[in-house]
């Protein structure tokens, strides 16, 4: 039997987290002004840090796979920054990328991290010292 976390239907509510948080990621960014507040630095960065942090997340959990997740994130804040060349009242910037690429980073190392890795290791130990 398959485990929940590697079902089709697992990855599939994944595969549309990851394309709505790529929507909602494309429509902010197609606007002048986002909705709220203005974002000042270093508010802004953090809130690219976020949202490439949950997008590469729900990438790694729809994909099971680091490299792929980081990539696609990354692609995507890429396009995303010349996307914003474009828009006028918007700038696109090399450090928005970063902050995109640094969130990416961190989210897809968390969506596909072992869980209970650390205890199998523990507990491996133990059998292999009884003998």
């Amino acid at each position: 039997m398959t485990p929940p976390a590697t079902s089709s239907r697992f990855r599939a509510v994944w595969w549309l987290i990851s394309l709505g948080i790529m929507a909602a990621i494309w429509w902010l960014s197609s606007s002048p002004d986002t909705p709220g507040p203005p974002l000042v630095h270093p508010l802004d960065w953090i809130a690219h840090f976020t949202a490439y942090f949950a997008l590469a997340y729900a990438l790694g959990r729809a994909t099971g796979r680091r490299d792929i997740a980081l990539l696609i994130a990354v692609w995507w804040g890429a396009l995303d920054e010349v996307h914003q060349a474009f828009v006028p009242g918007r700038d696109a910037g090399v450090t928005d990328w970063l902050f995109d690429l640094a969130g990416a980073w961190i989210g897809s190392r968390w969506a596909t991290r072992r869980r209970g890795a650390r205890e199998e290791g523990e507990a491996e130990t133990v059998r292999n010292q009884s003998w």
